[in-house]
């Protein structure tokens, strides 16, 4: 697990899991040490360690979209611990149902449907301790895929909406290409150049840098006609 630069008054670690490699992330209130675990794709014991290691209390799971990969160990982590599950959009219910059998053919153990404590919406919020994090709802890889984002830490946790040098895939049922092109446009680039962002996969980047170089979608690139 490697812990990011993300400021107060939060702090945030980064654990890939399974092997997808698929940034699990645990965010955490600093004047509290009340913490998040944002999309448990596996290795629940693993997870659990790194909360108990920084002297952390488990207050809330969070899902960014209904994919095995990252909501794999949803259920699971939910009957150990008792804590609520907040998110994703009520559009992804279906990813949600296909969890089971998405995750027997990348030979994740244990992962199980769910059912959301509490659907995130546009706009909603998600609090953590004395700290708070703005919803966006971001659809185009999924349905209901959303985006947690810390104002004053300008930091996000984009899932599989954007990565460093690389957008998320639309050929999965009810993908919708134009849809995410609009939503890391519309939703994310007003957040501000200097938003670091966490990825469901691979090194952080910030909003700046992919709008500078990013091939899919720089500013130079979409203005082509």
């Amino acid at each position: 697990m490697t812990t990011t630069d993300a400021p107060s008054p939060i702090g945030a670690m980064i654990a890939p899991v399974t092997p997808l490699q698929q940034n699990c992330t645990i965010v955490w209130c600093a004047k509290t040490l009340k913490a998040a675990i944002i999309d448990p794709g596996g290795e629940i014991d693993r997870l659990l360690e790194g909360v108990k290691q920084r002297g952390l209390t488990l207050e809330k799971i969070w899902i960014t979209h209904g994919h095995a990969d990252h909501a794999g160990g949803t259920a699971p982590l939910r009957a150990r611990t008792g804590v609520p599950v907040e998110g994703p959009h009520p559009d992804d219910q279906f990813w949600i149902d296909r969890i089971p059998t998405a995750a027997a053919r990348h030979g994740t153990v244990g992962a199980e449907a769910f059912t959301p404590d509490r659907w995130l919406g546009d706009g909603d919020t998600v609090t953590l301790g004395e700290t708070a994090f703005e919803v966006l709802h971001c659809p185009g890889h999924t349905p209901g895929h959303v985006v947690f984002f810390h104002r004053q830490a300008r930091f996000a946790q984009v899932g599989d909406v954007l990565f460093k040098g690389s957008i998320g895939r639309t050929d999965f049922p009810r993908g919708n290409h134009a849809d995410l092109i609009q939503a890391i446009t519309t939703k994310l680039w007003p957040l501000g150049d200097d938003v670091a962002f966490v990825p469901g996969h691979g090194p952080m980047s910030t909003f700046g840098q992919e709008r500078r170089t990013n091939p899919f979608v720089a500013d130079a690139v979409l203005a082509r006609p």
